[in-house]
Formats: structure tokens, sequence, C-alpha cells
């Protein structure tokens, strides 16, 4: 067992506070896409299938998502070349597994592709807590953040 394995642990507060943060402004960038495609859909009443919807969702968060996360690295004096290439490969499965968790959510409220305002609340919940671990596991035992 290596050092690095031996070390790890799930008690460090600071990294729980500083992944915390980190999947805050992943979650702010996906669900700008997500559940703007949506409300678009909802309010335009586009006869769209709900799995078209949802996988256009999808989409559009993930690139809101690495927009956001491109930007905040600028402006933390990254290149732009630099920026991209650390929010696509920094946290991309944190994405995923927050974009697929939010609308398994609202398929499972609702039936997909709706906007309630009792669902968007949990929606996040589930968007947030889904990728946190492993947002945590990657910040503790790689020292890997996007921000």
């Amino acid at each position: 067992m290596t050092t690095a394995v031996a070390n790890f642990h799930w008690k460090c507060k600071h990294t729980w506070k500083r992944s915390a943060h980190n999947t805050k402004w992943c979650l702010i960038g996906c669900a700008i896409g997500d559940m703007g495609t949506i409300l678009f859909f909802q309010m335009t009443g586009i006869p769209w299938p709900t799995l078209a919807i949802m996988s256009l969702a999808i989409i559009n968060g993930l690139l809101t998502s690495i927009a956001l996360e491109t930007i905040i690295l600028m402006r933390q004096q990254f290149n732009f070349q630099q920026a991209i290439k650390t929010a696509l490969g920094m946290s991309f499965i944190s994405m995923i597994s927050m974009e697929v968790a939010m609308n398994i959510t609202d398929v499972l409220l609702t039936g997909g592709a709706m906007l309630t305002w009792w669902v968007v609340p949990i929606m996040l919940f589930v968007g947030f807590i889904t990728p946190w671990p492993y947002n945590y596991w990657r910040l503790k035992k790689f020292n890997i953040a996007c921000h």
C-alpha cells in the first residue's frame, strides 16, 4: 500500500469545505444551461420528445459549466487555453454525474422536462450531493481542483 493511499481519509473539514465550494461553482454552471434549456422548452411548448429535451439540457449544462469554469480560471490568471483545458480535464466526470443526477431526479419527480417551484431545489440538492464526494476525493488524494 502506498503512503498516499494509506494516508487518505474522509475526515478533513477543510477539504470538505473547499470541495463544496468547487462543487457549488460546477452546480451553478450546470444548472444555468440545464434548467435554462428545460425552461425554454416548457415556455415555448415546442413539441420535442422528453428524452431529446433532457439530452439537450445535459449537453447545454455541460457547456455552460465549462464556460463558467473557464471564465473563473481566466480571472485567476490562467490563459484561455490553460483555463479551458483545466475546466475540461479536471471536472468533467463531476459535471456529467451532476447533470445525470439532476435530470434523473426531474424525470422521476415530474416525468421529465418540467420545472416546478418544488422540483428545482430537489434537483439542485441531488446535483450537488452526487459529485461532492468525488470532488473531495480528487482534492484530498491528488490536490486537484478546478477553482
